[in-house]
C-alpha cells in the first residue's frame, strides 16, 4: 500500500468518528425496525435491507463475480440460491439445516469467512441471516433475483450530513481556486467547503454524496466537476453549481449537492471503488477521470452537460490510476499508476502510444505541456521525470529536490512552471522548460497531498494530510494565507519547550 494510504487504520478510526459526530439524520432518514434479543427484527427480515449489507461486509471479498471462491457467485440473490458446488445452501424454514447459516456459526475448520481472513460474523449478523432463512428465505417484493446487490446497496445508501464542527482534521485530498481567484474550494468530509484566501474564513458547505474528493475541476462556465468516492465502496464524478442560493447558518452559506438538482447538474458516472483523479482541457469540452478500477473514462462534454457522452473507457495500466492530465487539444490522455508507470493515450486514435517506466516505483502524478510535446511525472522514488509523450517516450531529464515521495504535479496556466506537492511538507516551483528548481514553499505541517495554481496563474496553493491549507505568491514565494480547512476545529497552539 503506497504511502499516500498513510495510515490505514488511523484513517479508519477518523472516518467512523467522523460519521458518528454528524448531524445523524441522513438526507433520507431511514426507518429502523425494532430488533429481539437475537438481533434480528421483531417484523420480518428483509433480504436487500438486512440480509444483503451482512453478506456484503464478510462474503462478497471471496465470492464476488470475478473470484467466486468455491465456484460460489453471491452477488445476486438468484445466485446465493443457486450456491456453489454443493448446490443451493438454503433450506427455507430450516436455518439449522441450512449451509449457509452452518458455514457462519460452526466451530470447525470449515467456518466462514475462513480463518486466515478474518474473525468470525458476530453473533447478532448471524441471528438476522437465521432469522431470515426460518422465515422462508424470501427475496423482497419488487426485486429481481438477478440484480446486482453491490448496486442495489448503493443506490439505497443514503449519506450522513457532515458535521457542523469537526472532532479533528480533515485530510485534504482536493483544492481549486475559484474562477476569480478570490476563493478556494477543499475536499471536506461528505462535502466541498469553500473559503476566503483574504480571510480564511469559511464562506460556504456544498453537501456531497462521496466522503472524500479526490479531483476538482472548473468548467469554462463556472460549474465544478469533482471526483471522489466511499473507498473500498464506490466512486462517482459529479457536477455542481456552487454559486447556487441555500439557506444561511452563522454567516455560512449551506448548499445540498445531494438532492437539490438546482446544486446537482450532472452525475457523470459511478463505480465500485474510488475516483481518484480528474483532468479537463482548458476548452472544456473533454473531461477524463480515472481510478481503484484501473481505468479511465473519456467523455465528450462539448454540447454541453446534458448531452455529455462517454465516448471511452481506457483500460491501460495494470493498477489504479493516480494522476491523470489531457492535452490542450483534447487528443492525448496522459496518466500515472500504481503499477509503477507513466501512459500516454491517443484519445482520436483510441491507441496506447507511450509507457514511460523510468520511476520504477508508483507513479503518484502527471503533467502535461499546453501543445503536448511534454510529459512530465512524479513518484515514490521523489523524482521529477520529463519524456516525449511520442515516439519511444524516452526520458528527457530528471530532477531531485523533494526530500520524500512525491504526489502531485500541476502546470501554470499562465507561465512556463510546473508546480510539485511532497511527503517531505513541501510544493516547489520549476521550470517547466529546463527542469530547474524555483522557490521550495514552506508553511505546511504534514504530507502535502495536493497542488493547484490559480487561474491568472498568480498565486499556488497546497493542501496537507492535517488539514492544513497555505496559499503563496508564485512570483516571490511570499506566504499570503495559511489556515485549517476543517470546519469549526479548535486547534492547540504547541506547548512550550521547557527549558
Amino acid at each position: 500500500m503506497p504511502r499516500w494510504f498513510r495510515s490505514r487504520t488511523a484513517r479508519a478510526v477518523a472516518c467512523a468518528l467522523l460519521c458518528s459526530v454528524s448531524q445523524t439524520a441522513p438526507a433520507q432518514p431511514e426507518k429502523k425496525q425494532p430488533e429481539n434479543k437475537t438481533g434480528a427484527p421483531t417484523k420480518g427480515v428483509s433480504f436487500i435491507n438486512d440480509v444483503a449489507p451482512i453478506l456484503k461486509e464478510n462474503c462478497f471479498a471471496c465470492h464476488d463475480a470475478k473470484k467466486k471462491s468455491g465456484k460460489y457467485d453471491m452477488t445476486t440473490y438468484e445466485k446465493i440460491r443457486a450456491g456453489g458446488v454443493n448446490g443451493d445452501p438454503v433450506v427455507p424454514g430450516k436455518p439449522d439445516l441450512s449451509e449457509f447459516h452452518e458455514l457462519l456459526v460452526t466451530a470447525e475448520q470449515r467456518r466462514m469467512p475462513p480463518r486466515d481472513k478474518g474473525e468470525a460474523v458476530p453473533k447478532d449478523k448471524t441471528a438476522v441471516i437465521a432469522q431470515w432463512i426460518k422465515e422462508g428465505a424470501k427475496l423482497d417484493a419488487g426485486l429481481d433475483p438477478k440484480a446486482d446487490l453491490v448496486k442495489e446497496l448503493r443506490v439505497r445508501w443514503a449519506p450522513p450530513v457532515p458535521p457542523k464542527v469537526y472532532p479533528f482534521a480533515i485530510i485534504v485530498n482536493a483544492v481549486a481556486f475559484t474562477p476569480d481567484n478570490k476563493q478556494l474550494v477543499v475536499g471536506g468530509h461528505h462535502e466541498l467547503t469553500v473559503w476566503d484566501i483574504a480571510t480564511g474564513k469559511l464562506t460556504k458547505r456544498i453537501y456531497t454524496r462521496a466522503e472524500r474528493a479526490y479531483g476538482l475541476a472548473f468548467l469554462p462556465d463556472g460549474k465544478l466537476a469533482v471526483a471522489g468516492g466511499r473507498p473500498g465502496q464506490e466512486g462517482d464524478v459529479r457536477v455542481y453549481n456552487i454559486d447556487a442560493k441555500g439557506k444561511v447558518e452563522d454567516g455560512v452559506t449551506i448548499l445540498d449537492g445531494v438532492n437539490d438538482k438546482a446544486v446537482l447538474l450532472k452525475h457523470l458516472f459511478d463505480v465500485e471503488d474510488s475516483v481518484l483523479c480528474l483532468a479537463v482541457t482548458p476548452d472544456g469540452k473533454t473531461l477524463a477521470a480515472g481510478g481503484c478500477d484501473r481505468a479511465v473514462r473519456v467523455f465528450d462534454l462539448s454540447e454541453g452537460l446534458d448531452k455529455a457522452k462517454l465516448v471511452q473507457t481506457v483500460e491501460n495500466h495494470a493498477d489504479w490510476v493516480l494522476g491523470c492530465a489531457l492535452s490542450a487539444d483534447g487528443k492525448f490522455l496522459l496518466t500515472a499508476g500504481r503499477d509503477k508507470t507513466a501512459k500516454v493515450w491517443d484519445v482520436k486514435g483510441k491507441e496506447s502510444v507511450v509507457t514511460f517506466p523510468e520511476h520504477q516505483n508508483i507513479v503518484y502524478g502527471v503533467a502535461v505541456k499546453a501543445d503536448g510535446s511534454a510529459g512530465f511525472s512524479v513518484g515514490a522514488d521523489k523524482q521529477l521525470r520529463t519524456w516525449k509523450p511520442n515516439g519511444e517516450g524516452k526520458q528527457v531529464k530528471n530532477a531531485g529536490g523533494h526530500g520524500d515521495d512525491v504526489f502531485k504535479i500541476v502546470a501554470n496556466p499562465k507561465q512556463p512552471l510546473l508546480a510539485t506537492s511532497s511527503a517531505d511538507k513541501t510544493v516547489r516551483l520549476w521550470n517547466m522548460e529546463t527542469l530547474a528548481a524555483g522557490k521550495s514553499l514552506a508553511g505546511l505541517g504534514d504530507y502535502v497531498y495536493t497542488v493547484a495554481f490559480s487561474p491568472d496563474g498568480e498565486l499556488v496553493v497546497g493542501g496537507s494530510y492535517d488539514g492544513g491549507v497555505a496559499v503563496w505568491k508564485v512570483k516571490d514565494g511570499a506566504l499570503v494565507k495559511a489556515f485549517n480547512a476543517s470546519p469549526g476545529l479548535v486547534t492547540k497552539e504547541p506547548e512550550p519547550k521547557k527549558k
